[in-house]
């Protein structure tokens, strides 16, 4: 089953997708977008040229674990995504993924011009990997 991971941010979405077996995130792209449908034009092309099953999106939630507002955006969001696509939409908490993806880019030694181009994908890929390591570690 292939997973597609999103980072969902206010113009951009970082995307990684896992391997047919569920056991391997990748980072994949930042899709700039406009509005929501200009987003899922770009997601329908990767849903059908990579034959993605079902999709893992980042839910921000607060440290205290309640739900930010970025979070409520993110359930409207799912909403959206399941009527548009007909797929299954997990939701993965990813508090500190974007804090964890910087410093995996600042131990990299990449360039902060560099580190803004490709952070939501690699934010992205540790929402997906977290998700597919859970899910693994239920089985």
């Amino acid at each position: 089953m292939t997973y597609l991971g999103l980072d969902l941010g206010s113009k951009t979405c970082g995307v990684a997708i896992s391997d047919r077996t569920g056991i391997i995130a990748t980072s994949l792209e930042v899709i700039r977008y406009y509005d929501y449908e200009d987003l899922f034009h770009q997601l329908e092309l990767v849903v059908i040229n990579r034959k993605v099953d079902a999709f893992v999106l980042g839910n921000p939630k607060n440290l205290d674990n309640s739900l930010s507002k970025r979070s409520e955006i993110t359930i409207e969001f799912k909403e959206l995504l399941e009527e548009r696509f007909h797929k299954e939409v997990f939701l993965q908490d990813e508090r500190l993924s974007t804090v964890e993806a910087e410093n995996l880019l600042i131990s990299n030694d990449t360039k902060r011009k560099n580190r803004k181009k490709v952070i939501d994908k690699i934010a992205a890929a540790i929402i997906l990997q977290a998700f597919l390591d859970r899910r693994n570690n239920e089985r």
